[in-house]
């Protein structure tokens, strides 16, 4: 993975990221209905992300995208939280570090916005990525925050900067 990437989604790339998280869902037994699976931003990421305070960003090999992960103000949410927003991984790119690179560049990013803090919601058998996650200093919650519409991912964690 010498020549990895990682970048600023463009609008070229949302066939292939909506695959890419589409195919990662599957993968993983994620439930279509109450998830990202669903979302109608996922064939318009580039798009959905032309606001303020919110980027999302490609992990990129010889041009084929990996993986995809991005941040943006929490929905439904008064505070000054943002969301680590559909990060997902083609099994080829995962266990190599690039989850980390990805978190990362998205908590720099978040810190640049000037957000208190990164929330996020998982599903409970991602054990993988729940580790990553506590590595990178975010902690779990007992309640959800906000209302992303994901009422099918019942483990919520935040990171305060």
């Amino acid at each position: 993975m010498e020549n990895v990437v990682i970048r600023e989604i463009r609008k070229e790339d949302n066939a292939q990221v909506a695959k890419v998280i589409r195919q990662v869902l599957l993968d993983l037994g994620v439930p279509k209905v109450g998830t990202a699976y669903e979302d109608p931003s996922l064939d318009k990421m580039f798009e959905h992300y032309v606001k303020p305070k919110a980027t999302y960003f490609v992990v990129e090999e010889s041009g084929i995208i990996l993986g995809c992960a991005g941040v943006a103000q929490l929905d439904n949410y008064e505070g000054n939280v943002c969301e680590l927003q559909k990060m997902y991984f083609l099994e080829s790119a995962r266990g190599k570090g690039v989850g980390h690179k990805m978190i990362t560049v998205c908590l720099n990013q978040a810190k640049e916005y000037g957000f208190d803090s990164c929330y996020l919601e998982t599903m409970p058998y991602m054990e993988a990525a729940q580790k990553l996650y506590k590595k990178m200093g975010f902690k779990y919650i007992d309640a959800r925050m906000g209302d992303t519409g994901h009422y099918s991912c019942p483990v919520f964690m935040l990171k305060t900067f």
